[in-house]
């Protein structure tokens, strides 16, 4: 129904207005009394088989709903409803920012992908706690935070920290997003000795809020390019044991553009931005593979990119991620695609 009726006429306006206008659909949807019942009905599935217990949260399905979607941790309790098992709001930075100029988000349809540079647009810390704050405990929640594209290097940690703080009474894990490329100044963000030092400030801060809030520490993950090469994530594999991160989130948008079906022309007509979706598919899985092989499956990894099927879902997990996140899938396949992956893995248990 959703391939056929709903995504043609959605595809017809503009892809950033008819996301907040979806928005606006589920969120009025569910305030009707019995939809969310049916939406479960439709969308979940229930099983035991399918908990998974990582970095100390039990997930009741391995699939979950990457960050991007719900920026400012407005529509995650009725995004629940669509059967996934945990769900990542932000990124969040500490001030709102509008992010980079509008037009800012394309769809490649004949990729199957979608090219963005939306710039960590969002409406700041404090918007997300108050909106966190209306959570009704029906999925986990992770906290994607990042610095506002404004703040100056020597101030980046700072950055992360006030996010940390302020999320952290409202989110089960955390997610460091060092590698957005639509923020600028982000070099930074990808050498390790700072990685090092933002990482060991968020656990001291970790550990310092756990005691004082009386409250388990969260768990904290790092999310990469799928650019990187092999020596870089060599890098991140010493980084991980170094640090003891909790895990590693595989991937992010990528900036290469080879091997695209739309035409050079268009794509310098949409300029600049982060490739997600099919095109990205086998690179994500090829560092997931690679970390998970190197490492031999020393920690955890959320699996993420080109996910549109229940066999690229299954392929991400043989590859060695432990759990999966959708996004680009999730819009051009529709829900029932979350359905759908958590009966493959059950088949395939």
């Amino acid at each position: 129904m959703y391939k056929i009726f709903i995504r043609p006429i959605f595809f017809l306006f503009d892809p950033e207005k008819i996301h907040y206008f979806t928005f606006s659909l589920i969120r009025f949807l569910c305030k009707i009394p019995f939809i969310p019942a049916i939406f479960r009905s439709m969308y979940q599935v229930n099983d035991k088989k399918l908990e998974r217990t990582l970095f100390g949260l039990t997930f009741k399905n391995p699939v979950g709903l990457a960050a991007g979607f719900d920026k400012n941790a407005v529509l995650y309790n009725e995004l629940a409803n669509f059967g996934f098992g945990f769900i990542e709001i932000g990124t969040v930075t500490p001030k709102g920012q509008v992010g980079n100029p509008k037009k800012r988000l394309f769809r490649l349809k004949d990729d199957q992908g979608i090219i963005n540079r939306m710039g960590f647009n969002n409406e700041g810390l404090q918007t997300a706690i108050q909106q966190l704050k209306k959570n009704k405990g029906k999925v986990i929640i992770g906290g994607n935070i990042g610095k506002n594209t404004q703040t100056s290097p020597e101030n980046y940690t700072a950055d992360y920290l006030e996010c940390f703080k302020g999320l952290h009474p409202h989110v089960d894990y955390f997610v460091l997003n060092v590698s957005c490329p639509n923020v600028g100044s982000h070099a930074k963000l990808n050498d390790k000795e700072y990685l090092l030092e933002l990482i060991f400030a968020c656990q001291k801060l970790n550990t310092q809020l756990s005691l004082t809030d009386k409250i388990k520490s969260k768990p904290i993950l790092l999310k990469i390019a799928p650019d990187l090469n092999n020596l870089q994530l060599d890098e991140i594999i010493a980084l991980v044991a170094e640090t003891k991160i909790d895990g590693v989130i595989a991937s992010n948008t990528s900036t290469n553009r080879a091997n695209l079906k739309v035409s050079k022309e268009r794509l310098e007509e949409i300029g600049n931005g982060g490739v997600s979706g099919q095109p990205i598919k086998n690179q994500s899985t090829k560092v997931i593979k690679y970390l998970s092989e190197k490492s031999n499956k020393s920690f955890p990894i959320i699996g993420v990119g080109g996910i549109h099927s229940e066999n690229d879902a299954l392929e991400k997990i043989k590859a060695g991620a432990d759990l999966v996140q959708i996004y680009t899938g999730f819009i051009y396949e529709g829900p029932g695609l979350v359905k759908r992956i958590n009966k493959a893995i059950l088949e395939n248990i």
